[in-house]
């Protein structure tokens, strides 16, 4: 397990509605400093964007508050239990956003995404094993009012896990 900085994709910063966080250069290089280290001290993070330990943090802090960023722990799921994790593209019939919004709610989806094209969903599963994977798609995904239908892309091996595309 290590700390990581993942940069926020929530609904609102990604579509434009309600105003975006603007972000300055020194913000950026501070966040690509965290992406590299979550754990870096803010003294060192300052010397190296040329800032105060202080004003680090409160940049940090304002980051934070603004849901530009999060510091958490990434972990490999094999290591802490989750055994099978799976990509399940959605259709829907009607309005996505109660659908969304009914996957967001479950613990077993880390991610969900409105897409274009095949599907109107895409929703990353993890899950203990295979039984509870087939609870939560069986029972719970598909049940939901509006979904269609479902396909469901098991991972077999998981090669690259990462949030360290940077600020391009």
């Amino acid at each position: 397990m290590h700390s990581e900085v993942v940069a926020s994709r929530s609904t609102d910063s990604r579509t434009g509605s309600g105003s975006s966080p603007t972000i300055d250069a020194v913000s950026l290089a501070i966040i690509e400093q965290l992406q590299e280290d979550g754990r870096r001290p803010y003294a060192a993070i300052g010397k190296a964007v040329g800032l105060s330990e202080a004003a680090v943090r409160q940049r940090v802090q304002k980051l934070l508050d603004q849901g530009v960023m999060q510091i958490v722990a990434v972990t490999d799921p094999l290591t802490v239990g989750f055994r099978r994790q799976a990509m399940v593209g959605i259709n829907v019939e009607g309005d996505l956003d109660p659908v969304a919004e009914a996957l967001t709610a479950m613990a077993e989806c880390e991610y969900v995404v409105m897409t274009a094209g095949s599907f109107d969903l895409m929703v990353e599963v993890v899950c203990e094993d295979d039984d509870h994977l087939l609870d939560v798609i069986n029972k719970r995904i598909r049940t939901l009012p509006g979904v269609r239908s479902t396909e469901s892309f098991v991972y077999l091996k998981l090669k690259k896990q990462t949030y360290m595309w940077g600020t391009r």
